[in-house]
């Protein structure tokens, strides 16, 4: 799976201008289904269920009997006396749940655990077993500071009447009965044990899944040889929804920074494709520079015959209809030179995106001649797509459409441009189409974000 920068740009075609007041350079916006799914892989890689399975439930019931309570504790210290091992025999943590507060500010976090655990008596032949079922539940909210806003984790304790546990095997009234009171020992015991063994690794889990999240949005994003690079302004929560909000700047490939992107009152919003937990909104400002980098402008020089030779001939009978004797002219070198000036700018027509550029074209009868035939100033656009290959954003330019064609200066004599416009854009689209979009990077640069992908729901 390619990265979310991939669903977000492709998005671009049906994006918004969104107006808001002094907006951030780009917003990350991550589902419920990303952070279950970093946070279930965070779980695993700190060893959540073996913690689970070394749970001291014997020592801490020993320790804290019956809550406090100093008639079960005696009793409780009785028992104890004769269970010769008490030990969690199995243990699972099932799919993690995500959802918002009350007040959409912040993010419940509960951690559903599944556990067997079994003990033996002298008085009882057998192991007896007892399913256990809790839930470790903790505050996702975001705090404030000198520094700006960070992300925490607080609060994470034994979810309020998720406990539950039961016989897996009944036996006689008196084993039964004995079972039932190492249950009732329990209840008490295992909301203490979450807290102290299990939340410690959740936090660890979560601290980690933060930095890999400040890690994706500060991993800067190819664009031929400079960079578009992001950094964490504030995050934000809003209902299930976790916002970073970026600042961005533009750099070079040496690493100094060309352009930084200042808070506008304008931005794009790009929405994912169907499915796909992520979103991004960026400023418009911000896309353009993107495309500046990845189209700067440039000079084309094509030996039309040798290289477009069906076109050449097309070319020759639109300026026939022009002027008969300047297309006899046109020799086996007859030379066109397409000019892009400044640089495009992507423009968003009725959901859809299109970058515009000003392109100078001119016609040469053969490699020798000096001077042109005539110089045509088109004003052209191109339906774009943003995408990536590999680790890298690409922008990929489709058609060219001739808008509007200026008589620049001529010299076979004065003529409608519009006799042109077809064989114009399909020089375009046949000439410098293919070479913008060659041009374009394909080597990754490590921006790895596929780690992203929600996992599928399976127990740790």
């Amino acid at each position: 799976m390619a990265g979310p920068w991939t669903f977000a740009l492709c998005g671009l075609l049906a994006a918004t201008l969104v107006r808001a007041t002094l907006s951030p350079a780009a917003v990350l916006s991550l589902s419920p289904e990303v952070i279950e799914g970093k946070l279930t892989q965070k779980l695993k890689d700190h060893d959540a269920v073996d913690i689970l399975w070394r749970l001291p439930l014997l020592s801490t019931m020993r320790e804290k009997p019956a809550g406090g309570n100093p008639i079960l504790g005696s009793l409780v210290t009785f028992l104890m006396k004769y269970i010769i091992w008490l030990k969690v025999t199995s243990a699972n943590i099932l799919q993690l749940q995500i959802q918002p507060s009350a007040d959409g500010q912040e993010l419940v976090v509960k951690v559903p655990l599944d556990m067997a655990a079994g003990f033996n008596m002298p008085l009882v032949k057998s192991i007896v077993e007892m399913h256990m079922e809790t839930e470790a539940q903790a505050i996702i909210r975001v705090e404030t500071s000198e520094r700006g806003g960070t992300l925490v984790l607080r609060n994470c304790s034994n979810s309020q009447g998720s406990l539950r546990l039961s016989l897996l095997r009944r036996f006689s009234f008196l084993v039964n009965s004995l079972a039932d009171k190492v249950m009732s020992f329990l209840l008490p015991t295992l909301p203490t044990l979450v807290k102290s063994q299990l939340c410690p690794v959740i936090e660890a889990a979560f601290e980690d899944m933060r930095e890999d999240l400040l890690h994706l949005v500060r991993v800067p994003v190819s664009l031929s040889s400079d960079h578009l690079q992001f950094d964490l302004l504030s995050p934000a929560i809003k209902h299930d929804v976790i916002q970073l909000h970026l600042q961005a700047k533009l750099s070079d490939s040496q690493g100094k920074v060309t352009k930084w992107f200042n808070e506008s009152a304008v931005s794009l919003t790009m929405p994912t494709l169907e499915g796909e937990p992520f979103s991004l909104t960026i400023r418009q400002d911000v896309v353009n520079a993107a495309v500046a980098a990845l189209v700067p402008p440039e000079e084309l020089m094509v030996l039309l015959d040798y290289v477009l030779p069906e076109l050449a001939l097309r070319l020759k009978s639109s300026i026939k209809v022009i002027n008969e004797k300047a297309a006899d002219q046109l020799g086996p070198t007859q030379i066109v030179k397409i000019v892009t000036q400044e640089t495009p700018e992507l423009l968003l027509d009725q959901g859809r995106a299109k970058v515009a550029q000003l392109i100078v074209l001119e016609v040469f009868a053969t490699s020798e001649v000096r001077r042109p035939f005539f110089t045509l100033g088109i004003e052209a656009s191109s339906e774009a797509q943003f995408y990536t290959k590999g680790d890298q954003l690409v922008l990929n330019l489709n058609e060219i459409s001739a808008n509007r064609i200026h008589l620049m200066n001529s010299g076979i004599g004065l003529f409608d441009p519009e006799l042109l416009k077809d064989i114009t854009a399909e020089m375009l689209t046949s000439a410098l189409l293919p070479n913008e979009n060659g041009s374009l990077p394909s080597h990754p640069t490590g921006n790895d974000l596929s780690h992203l992908q929600h996992p599928s729901p399976t127990p740790l």
